[in-house]
Order: structure tokens, then C-alpha cells, then sequence
């Protein structure tokens, strides 16, 4: 348990470097972390170098696996299933997809058009950008092991009752018709070696890292000036854990914003360093990332508005409930 504990604080939480970082502000810039200019500039510095190396090491390792799962193959995979456990599978498919909402969009479209139940696909739309196997040690390594396991828990099951009410629902005329006209021929799948996939891997990366470094910085960014600089009086006032809307606010605030999980994930933390409730800040990370306004527009091109709005409104409400969750059990996570 103590070999444990201690490679979750050096390998996870990267304590060795926060002390690095520490050393740097205070010898270097001779600024001291109890005060807000030095605070600001550690934790900006800290998390920013954290979240780019576990980042780099996840998306390579994801990416490794991904390569076993190719859209052809996936789509195969998904075809054996019906109902609750396509809905599943589905779901846990988006968990091995490190995209943004915006990026699961087209893979949705492809498994639409290969002829997938529409309840299955928006099980994966909706895993795939809330719940991967970053955010688990990402999770872990701001938080702890137990709020990690417990937000991929209800983030599978969101995505996979999600999918399976839109399936109970019957609404494939919703989809507009060019989705299932644009019918993708059975390619042939090639057989990859061990050198191919780590360059996937590498290219995974690379590209994934262009995409999201700078809502990294820009969440890190909010996340280091909500710590240092508001005061917690002002938070707790507005999403205090007393506050019965505090959940509903933090929901509907992620709605305009568009980052990933990663550029999220800090300003989550900075929340819960003043106070506010575990299950306000989750609905807040989980807003942004499945709820975004420019996912929502993309997906708009390809569904119509009963349908879009049934899926909105079934994300919202499961966030929604999830947040009001956390906050009433959140002492049993901390």
C-alpha cells in the first residue's frame, strides 16, 4: 500500500516536480507560492508541464491500443450487439477514443451510415468525449483513485442509458437522410506491425497535443487565477455547496465553452481547492465536454431538432443528476 501511495504522488501527481517548480518560483523568480503572483505562476507552470507529459504518455499508449480497433473493425465489433449491450459496447469504445465531441462527430456519422442502431452510436458519442483512459489517471492524479473510478462509472452509465432511451425512442427518421445514403465500403483491413502502430502512436499524439495545447493553457490559465486571485467568499457565494442551484449554474456555464476534458480538468480543481461542492465541479467538466456549443452546431448538420434536443436534454439531465449526486456523497470520495 506505501509502494502504491508513493507511485501514485511521484508518477501521477508529480510531486518531485511540484518541488521543482517550487525552488524555480522562489530562487529563481524570488517570488514566494503563499503569495498570488508566485501561487499563480507555480500552479500555472506545474499543471501545464504535468498535464503535457502524462498527456503525451497517455494518448501514445491509447493510441497503441486504438490501433487494434480501426473504424472498419469497430464497426464490426458493434454490428454483433443489440440493445442494452450494443449500447455497452458502444460505450466503452468511446472510453479507448481520445477525441473532443467535435472529433467523435464524423466517427458517429461513419457508424450511422454503416447501418449501426442509432442508440448504440450516441451511446459512443457521448463516452467518447466524457470518459477515456487519460481522464482516468488524469483524475487520479488531481484528485484521487476513488473520484477517478467513480466519474468514469457514471460517465459510462449516462452514455449508455443515454443511448439506450434514444433507442427505446425510434427516432432514426431524425437523422438526416444523407447519413444513411453516404454508405462506406468494407475496406479491407490491413494488418499492422509493432513499428506501425508506435508510429501511430507518435502521430496520434502530435496531432492531438496541436489540438488541445491551447485550452490546456487556457484552462490551466482560469484554473491558476480562480486559486490565487478570487476570493473564496466570492465562489461560495455563487457555487458554494449551500447553493441548491450551484450544480444547475455550473452546467449550463460549460454549455458556451469548448475544451476537452484536459483543458477542463484544472479549473475543476481549482473549484474544489475553494470549496466548491465535488459534484458542482464535475458538472461543470462534464458540461464543456459533452455539451459544447460547437459540438452541438456540427451535430445539428446531421441530426434534426427533436432529436438533437432529445439528446441534449438527456445529457443535460444526467449531468444534472450526477452533480447533485456527488455533492450529497461527496465525502465518501475525498
Amino acid at each position: 500500500m506505501f509502494i502504491f501511495q508513493w507511485l501514485n504522488n511521484q508518477l501521477l501527481k508529480m510531486e518531485w516536480l511540484s518541488k521543482l517548480i517550487k525552488l524555480l518560483v522562489e530562487n529563481v523568480f524570488g517570488l514566494s507560492v503563499q503569495e498570488r503572483i508566485g501561487g499563480s505562476i507555480h500552479f500555472f507552470i506545474y499543471d501545464v508541464i504535468k498535464i503535457f507529459i502524462l498527456l503525451s504518455v497517455l494518448i501514445f499508449i491509447i493510441s497503441y491500443i486504438q490501433s487494434f480497433f480501426p473504424p472498419e473493425r469497430t464497426k464490426k465489433i458493434l454490428g454483433r450487439f443489440n440493445g442494452v449491450s450494443g449500447n455497452v459496447l458502444g460505450a466503452l469504445l468511446g472510453t479507448v477514443t481520445p477525441f473532443c465531441s467535435c472529433s467523435s462527430i464524423p466517427l458517429f456519422i461513419g457508424f450511422t451510415s454503416a447501418g449501426l442502431p442509432l442508440g448504440v452510436t450516441f451511446s459512443f458519442l457521448i463516452s467518447s468525449p466524457l470518459v477515456d483512459l487519460a481522464s482516468v489517471l488524469l483524475l487520479a492524479s488531481i484528485f484521487n483513485w476513488k473520484i477517478s473510478i467513480a466519474y468514469v462509472v457514471v460517465g459510462l452509465l449516462l452514455a449508455v442509458i443515454g443511448g439506450t432511451i434514444i433507442s427505446k425512442l425510434h427516432l432514426e427518421e431524425y437523422v438526416e437522410p444523407f447519413v444513411y445514403g453516404n454508405k462506406s465500403a468494407d475496406v479491407e483491413e490491413e494488418e499492422l506491425t509493432v513499428k506501425d502502430r508506435i508510429a501511430f502512436g507518435k502521430e496520434q499524439v502530435q496531432s492531438i497535443i496541436k489540438k488541445v495545447w491551447l485550452y490546456i493553457l487556457i484552462g490551466v490559465g482560469i484554473g491558476a487565477a480562480i486559486h490565487n486571485w478570487i476570493p473564496e467568499s466570492v465562489i461560495s457565494t455563487i457555487l458554494g455547496q449551500d447553493k441548491w442551484y450551484s450544480v444547475l449554474i455550473a452546467t449550463f456555464v460549460g454549455v458556451p465553452m469548448y475544451a476537452d476534458i484536459f483543458g477542463a480538468l484544472p479549473i475543476a480543481e481549482a473549484l474544489v481547492a475553494k470549496g466548491v461542492g465535488l459534484g458542482t465541479a464535475l458538472s461543470f467538466m462534464m458540461g464543456v465536454t459533452a455539451l459544447s456549443l460547437p459540438s452541438m452546431i456540427m451535430l445539428k448538420q446531421v441530426v434534426k431538432p427533436r432529436l438533437l434536443w432529445t439528446f441534449f436534454g438527456l445529457v443535460t439531465i444526467g449531468i444534472i443528476i450526477i452533480g447533485y449526486t456527488f455533492n450529497a456523497f461527496g465525502y465518501m470520495f475525498i
